[in-house]
């Protein structure tokens, strides 16, 4: 995929190379985009790939550009996705790569340096006043769907308001602070339908457990956090969309391993949307 190598696995990703490798699931999805965006002289397609089914999941990754793991993931397990959703008659909303100019310089933000990620509602705290990050359990008197934000959020978030809610709604993230090679996940329900997707990563790779990993979050002893930070899993949960979760594996940790913790929430996340009352 033209990929250079650091800290032991791929980083930075031609996305011209890239794309080619989402067009060829055509066979197993409806591979289309939802929208292009446009950094200097280059123009980079926006990526979904459906697959029809009774309930639906919705997958989003490459938020931030210096975490690859998830989009390559999904261009190169995509065909086990796709098989293990059909299986279980789960449809597939998949947006693999949702900051390409990042993900192709490797850097967080897009190459215009906007943020593109927690800009999908904000919350009116008191008459007037609006924030987008909770940093403590506090009341809100609402919360709104927010028009603003950089163009890759503003794209993604336009594509999935046109659908209803799904069943369940699954963020890939990495954590590129924390040291090591570990996991955990920001989430949103029933911390029991998580558990066993922590302890199935745990057979890959350490888990965070109650520990900070950032100046407002502390996972709890399952390694999970709940955490309303105006990011599409925060509004998700919003919507009621029962089991939503923004998986994190730090960035040091081996692009193989990476794939194994990825591939055990993906598939816990069909099985959860497979879920019925």
């Amino acid at each position: 995929m033209g990929a250079l190598v650091t800290r032991g696995y791929l980083t930075r990703v031609n996305y011209t190379d890239y794309a080619k490798r989402i067009r060829a699931h055509g066979q197993l999805a409806e591979v289309s985009e939802y929208g292009r965006v446009t950094e200097g002289d280059q123009d980079y397609p926006l990526f979904r790939l459906i697959v029809p089914g009774e309930r639906w999941l919705v997958i989003t990754s490459g938020f931030h550009g210096e975490e690859p793991a998830g989009p390559l993931t999904l261009a190169e397990h995509f065909p086990q996705v796709a098989a293990y959703a059909v299986e279980r008659g789960v449809g597939l909303r998949v947006y693999p790569c949702i900051n390409p100019s990042g993900f192709e310089a490797g850097t967080r933000y897009n190459r215009s340096g906007e943020k593109p990620n927690n800009d999908f509602l904000r919350y009116e705290v008191a008459p007037g006043e609006w924030v987008g990050e909770l940093h403590v359990e506090r009341p809100i008197l609402r919360w709104a769907l927010y028009d603003g934000g950089p163009k890759e959020t503003r794209a993604i978030r336009s594509e999935l308001a046109r659908y209803p809610a799904p069943a369940a709604a699954l963020d890939i993230h990495q954590d590129d602070y924390l040291g090591g090679s570990s996991t955990y996940a920001y989430t949103f329900g029933d911390k029991a339908a998580y558990r066993p997707l922590v302890e199935a990563s745990a057979k890959h790779v350490t888990v965070v457990r109650s520990q900070k990993v950032d100046d407002h979050s502390f996972t709890d002893a399952d390694g999970l956090i709940e955490y309303h930070d105006g990011s599409v899993t925060d509004w998700y949960s919003r919507q009621g969309v029962p089991y939503t979760a923004a998986l994190e594996t730090t960035t040091p940790t081996p692009l193989a391993v990476c794939d194994a913790v990825n591939l055990v929430w993906i598939r816990g996340f069909i099985d959860l949307a497979a879920r019925r009352g």
